[in-house]
């Protein structure tokens, strides 16, 4: 078990360092303005090109935004869950280990989400209503590839039923594939925003897992 649980902290530690390093890559290798109202952007050639590829597709753009209040709403469901367990239970220290968890979880994803929307590392490659908006991590893949995943986790811990287990991580995961390529294929990010979203969420999973793992009982 041990063993285990450094396997999932090594693999946090990797894929957060590899975060970092890719963000100040963005920020010093083939800069050029080649964004809405001059801004610049990193690794140009390459954003450049799979933008061009894309093309723009702001009805694609809208879908996926909508579709971001879904891992909102599953968040509020599993808070509303440890709450009931609390309130049911009597004793706050009666919640399951992993409801725990998962709660620090949140709070650690808003926490990087409220950061980077103080720090400015790149600019959309489109306007929005007019506006230059931060685009660098792109925050739906950061929230859609941080919060889904950890409900496949919760649900194949909670479901008994091997067949609705199987149905709900096949749907689960088939919504996330759409949302990130869909964000990417929209227009409105650059595809090292959806790189630095995924590796950053890769980072955070691994730490839940390495989290979940310490309590020997596992997944209530």
């Amino acid at each position: 078990m041990k063993k285990k649980n450094r396997r999932y902290l090594y693999l946090s530690v990797s894929m957060l360092t590899a975060f970092v390093l890719w963000t100040v890559a963005v920020q010093f290798i083939d800069v050029r303005t080649i964004g809405p109202n001059g801004s610049s952007v990193g690794f140009a050639t390459i954003n450049g090109f799979v933008h061009k590829l894309t093309g723009v597709h702001m009805s694609l753009y809208n879908v996926t935004d909508w579709l971001g209040l879904v891992p909102i709403f599953v968040a509020m469901g599993f808070a509303l869950f440890g709450f009931a367990q609390w309130i049911k239970r009597k004793h706050l220290s009666k919640v399951d280990y992993s409801i725990f968890v998962l709660g620090g979880f949140y709070i650690a994803v808003m926490a990087v989400y409220v950061l980077f929307e103080m720090i400015t590392v790149n600019y959309r490659p489109v306007l929005i209503n007019g506006i230059l908006e931060k685009s660098y991590p792109s925050s739906t893949t950061l929230i859609v590839m941080c919060v889904m995943p950890t409900a496949i986790m919760q649900f194949n811990s909670r479901i008994k039923n091997t067949a609705l287990k199987k149905t709900m991580s096949f749907l689960i995961t088939a919504f996330i594939v759409f949302m990130v390529i869909g964000r990417l294929v929209s227009g409105v990010h650059w595809f090292t925003d959806i790189i630095g979203g995924a590796l950053l969420s890769a980072g955070l999973i691994a730490l839940y897992r390495y989290a979940i793992s310490l309590n020997l009982k596992g997944l209530k």
